[in-house]
């Protein structure tokens, strides 16, 4: 087998984290942050169909937020227990305050869950709001608990 380097977040112990949010990765002007909803390796995970909800709803929030034209990708973990945001020149602090006000928005959404059609989503049947605004209490409420954030892996 050739040598391949080790990607940085395999570098990460994941039988230390916490549900929170952290920053993983800087490349050139994109920050990467993992927005850690579930500890892993717990069995907590998020199904597939929360996860897929509060990623549209997420995505768009964000993406028509004052930070949306610097969002360059808001996904799902594979492991289910989070998802990924990249932001171009972000000031982590202001990225936080964001990831709140998408959060809030999404449990007192009211109306149609957004890209809830076929035309708009490979698997629209597997969309719940009610999901999405569930998980999205749960994850603000863990970042409303801690004040301050290192927005690091310690």
């Amino acid at each position: 087998m050739e040598n391949v380097k080790r990607i940085a977040s395999f570098e990460v112990d994941h039988t230390t984290l916490l549900p929170g949010i952290y920053l993983s990765r800087v490349d050139g002007d994109v920050s990467t942050y993992d927005l850690r909803t579930r500890t892993p390796n717990t069995g907590d995970l998020m199904d597939n169909e929360t996860m897929h909800s509060l990623e549209h709803m997420m995505a768009t929030y964000l993406r028509n937020s004052q930070l949306g034209d610097r969002v360059v990708y808001f996904g799902p973990m594979g492991c289910q227990t989070g998802f990924y945001l990249l932001v171009r020149t972000a000031d982590h602090a202001e990225t936080l305050s964001y990831v709140k006000e998408a959060l809030q928005k999404t449990i007192s959404h009211a109306g149609e869950m957004f890209g809830n059609s076929a035309k708009e989503c490979g698997n629209y049947k597997s969309l719940s709001l009610e999901k999405a605004k569930k998980e999205a209490g749960r994850y603000l409420a863990v970042l409303e608990e801690k004040k301050e954030w290192s927005f690091c892996y310690e």
